[in-house]
């Protein structure tokens, strides 16, 4: 339990962002521009900019009065990101962006392309507190919670790239840095102006949104309780309480038991199969035996409503960690399918650009 309290949900070290016409509610909006002289109308047409056009720059707005852009500018749309360096690999079909924000804290995002999609991996936190020993973004501790409008933007910036390359962004997955549910109102906040409709977001469809957690269990079904039809995937990575203890140190908070049970829960709440992420490392959990486990522990559980993705692990350099090889690999898959549960490997993208998530960041502190 000692190792649990040393766990930082949140008490980030370094401040929130100046604020940004994402991180406000509707009536928020109106105040700020109130506050500039503006009615309130003035809000749905920055809106529109902003979501449908995907620009924050106001002085493209030329419904907004000229006199007062700059202001606006100013009060609402401060930058929050500035680009370090992008790197690609397969062809460029992957390209991982590495931000520095207002305060100097590094943030990574990525953008993997596939026929007919592209799906963006988003941040929702700068470093992580889970503290998993596998985990590049683990290791390096949270730096602090990403503001929601630090999370929209990674968005925009995204689809307004995929948008000038004539393609489109389709899918959005909480798999960068950071535990998304420890930042639970902002990311919430960010996910409905990623699907929101009619001039309140970009309109992502709901179900093209994935949101993960290691398995903060409570936080889970208050998620299921938003009525959102997003996918959860649960990090689960072994299904037993013995190994999980020291993989996923949160679990000494909430059992693999417990985890499963808030899964069903918001399975059940939303219709949705829930995704169970499973890095497969070489002589750590890859066993037969674990295989049996994990597939009759998720039939048991959520029967039908489950599907596990199994990861080849993306090493960190000077690592103990490896992958498992793929004889190991395909035996595991073999085993958990035997168990009546949906089992498939993941396509793994990005491996040259170091993309398991806190590389690049890693490798820019250390250059400094």
């Amino acid at each position: 339990m000692a190792e649990t309290l040393k766990l930082n949900f949140s008490a980030p070290r370094k401040g929130l962002p100046p604020k940004h016409f994402a991180d406000l509610t509707a009536q928020e909006r109106v105040a700020k521009l109130s506050e500039l002289g503006l009615p309130k109308f003035r809000a749905k047409q920055l809106a529109k900019h902003y979501y449908e056009h995907m620009t924050d720059n106001v002085e493209d707005m030329t419904d907004i009065p000229a006199d007062k852009r700059q202001a606006v500018q100013e009060a609402l749309f401060p930058t929050l990101m500035e680009l370090i360096r992008k790197t690609a690999t397969d062809d460029g079909q992957t390209t991982k962006s590495l931000w520095r924000l207002h305060d100097g804290t590094m943030l990574e995002s990525v953008v993997m392309r596939y026929p007919g999609r592209a799906t963006l991996c988003i941040s929702s936190q700068a470093g992580c507190g889970m503290a998993c020993p596998f985990c590049a973004t683990g290791q390096g501790g949270l730096d602090r919670n990403l503001s929601t409008a630090e999370i929209v933007e990674q968005f925009r910036l995204a689809a307004k790239q995929m948008d000038e390359e004539g393609g489109r962004l389709s899918n959005v997955v909480f798999m960068g840095m950071g535990e998304p549910l420890a930042n639970y109102k902002r990311v919430v906040h960010a996910v409905r102006q990623i699907t929101g409709q009619d001039g309140e977001g970009f309109g992502l469809s709901q179900r093209n949104v994935t949101v993960s957690t290691v398995g903060l269990a409570p936080a889970i079904r208050k998620l299921a309780d938003e009525d959102l039809s997003c996918t959860l995937a649960v990090s689960l990575h072994t299904p037993d309480d013995e190994l999980r203890d020291s993989l996923v140190p949160v679990n000494n908070r909430w059992p693999v038991a417990e985890v499963l049970d808030a899964a069903r829960y918001y399975a059940d709440k939303s219709a949705r199969r829930v995704s169970i992420e499973y890095a497969l490392i070489r002589d750590k959990n890859d066993q037969d035996f674990r295989a049996d486990m994990l597939g009759q522990k998720l039939h048991r559980a959520l029967g039908s409503k489950v599907h596990v993705n199994v990861i080849p692990l993306n090493p960190t350099p000077g690592s103990e960690w490896d992958a498992a090889p793929r004889a190991r690999l395909d035996e595991f898959v073999r085993r958990v399918i035997a168990q009546g549960v949906p089992c498939t490997v993941r396509d793994t993208k990005g491996d040259e650009i170091a993309a398991a998530c806190g590389q690049l960041a890693a490798d820019e502190r250390e250059g400094q």
